[in-house]
């Protein structure tokens, strides 16, 4: 028998879309409706292009739920995991430390904000989150104070889909069928540029009236990705910090989405200039493997310490797998040695010309960029429909035949290409964002 006579042969498009039909449930995905459409069937993905079954190849406009900050395939990475996983692809954490692990730690601790010395890692951003909270609410149970069990978020907020994460959350249609097993969460108006004071009033109401109990405050920092990319001034995250200290509440800021350069720096903390008691990333830290991290004070982890009674019970199996820490480790090298961050600021610009652009055309109600993100709200007729809305689904529809994938989040279409995509590619993919909106509107 030669060899490979026995490996399975490749899958038709037809018998792929039938299969995936028969078995799959898709997320965040109405299965009706996803059943009576042609879906698109990826084969590979290359850079900042994505291509299909028959041939095509589209423009990854949101960087697949926006972990593909370098692109698809980066050489470097692939061939990191490649030489990773002849060595160590996988051994528990618990009690256990490995090289690639240690060192990512110190590399995350390095790169975060000043102050943030440790880190325990996860699966993605939503455990990442759910470590987070279980921190807090042990942190102060082991300080003195078990009755600062509750959290304050900002309305509009999403910081993932288990059960705390969501608890935190403020996008009614996530929350709704699991409003009955979410825990409480005080929740503050979002600050908006024409309701600043009023949040801010609300907030330090919040804090100042009720911090005897509250553990922490967790926010997206300066963007809201799934509630619509709405962006926030950072002189609203630097009073959030100085409001937290001074009255002893621990600030969460969950850089799961913001991070990693999205919105300009590497943290969108930096914005403010301030350290969070823990900060939460995921998706671009390990692109295309499991991995999350939650990073922490000394502070924080030192009520941790004085026996097992003590210690944080938490830990997934996959938690600082040696194979997503060496592509986190790869990451980071990448975004230093090829000057990411520089790199991306003309891109930056680019977006936010062509988005100011957008905002010109009848039915575009507001745009909006920051850093390697542009966004627009769409209305016509009743108005803007939210999440649910079908206006931005027309969108991507005009997209999909030009040649781009785009997302949208209801009634908000926008980008959030790889950091390093080619400039005329970028131009290209806001080109069609372009043509796709007047298409749609018409």
């Amino acid at each position: 028998m030669t060899e490979g006579t026995n490996a399975p042969r490749g899958l038709t498009r037809s018998e792929i879309v039938a299969l995936d039909r028969a078995r799959v449930w898709h997320p965040y995905t109405a299965m009706d409706e996803f059943a009576s459409k042609d879906p698109l069937v990826v084969v590979r993905a290359s850079g900042a292009r994505l291509f299909d079954a028959d041939g095509r190849s589209y423009l990854d406009g949101n960087s697949s739920w926006w972990v593909a900050t370098l692109g698809h395939a980066h050489p470097r990475l692939v061939s990191r995991v490649q030489r990773q996983v002849e060595t160590l692809a996988h051994c528990a954490m618990a009690g256990i430390a490995h090289e690639t692990g240690a060192r990512l730690a110190d590399a995350l601790c390095r790169s975060a904000p000043p102050g943030l010395t440790r880190a325990f890692f996860t699966d993605d951003g939503s455990t990442a989150i759910e470590v987070a909270v279980k921190m807090a609410v042990q942190f102060w149970q082991q300080s003195g104070a078990p009755k600062k069990t509750r959290f304050v978020a900002l309305e509009g907020a999403f910081h993932g889909d288990s059960i705390g994460a969501a608890s935190l959350g403020g996008v009614e249609v996530f929350r709704r069928p699991f409003g009955a097993v979410l825990f409480d969460c005080v929740r503050v108006p979002f600050p908006d540029r024409d309701a600043y004071a009023r949040a801010f009033e609300a907030l330090s109401r919040a804090i100042v009236d009720g911090h005897d109990g509250i553990a922490a405050v967790v926010v997206e920092p300066l963007v809201q990705g799934s509630s619509g990319m709405r962006i926030y001034d950072a002189g609203f995250l630097r009073e959030l910090r100085a409001l937290a200290t001074r009255h002893d509440v621990l600030l969460v800021i969950d850089e799961v989405f913001a991070g990693y350069g999205r919105t300009g720096p590497m943290w969108a903390s930096e914005h403010a200039g301030v350290t969070p008691d823990l900060m939460c990333l995921g998706k671009a830290m390990s692109p295309f493997l499991p991995m999350g991290a939650t990073l922490a004070t000394d502070r924080v982890q030192d009520a941790f310490r004085g026996g097992k009674e003590r210690a944080l019970m938490y830990g997934h199996t996959l938690c600082g797998n040696p194979l997503g820490a060496a592509l986190a480790l790869e990451v980071l090298d990448v975004y230093r040695e090829e000057k990411v961050l520089e790199r991306a600021k003309a891109k930056g610009a680019r977006i936010a010309a062509a988005f100011e652009r957008l905002g010109a055309i009848a039915g575009v109600a507001r745009t909006r960029s920051l850093g390697m993100i542009g966004a627009a709200d769409l209305e016509k007729g009743a108005g803007h429909g939210g999440y649910l809305g079908s206006l931005g689904w027309r969108v991507y529809e005009e997209a999909r035949k030009r040649g781009a994938y785009l997302r949208p989040l209801g009634d908000t279409v926008y980008v959030t290409p790889p950091l390093n995509i080619p400039d005329d590619e970028l131009d290209t993919l806001l080109d069609i964002v372009t043509d796709s909106v007047e298409a749609a509107l018409a």
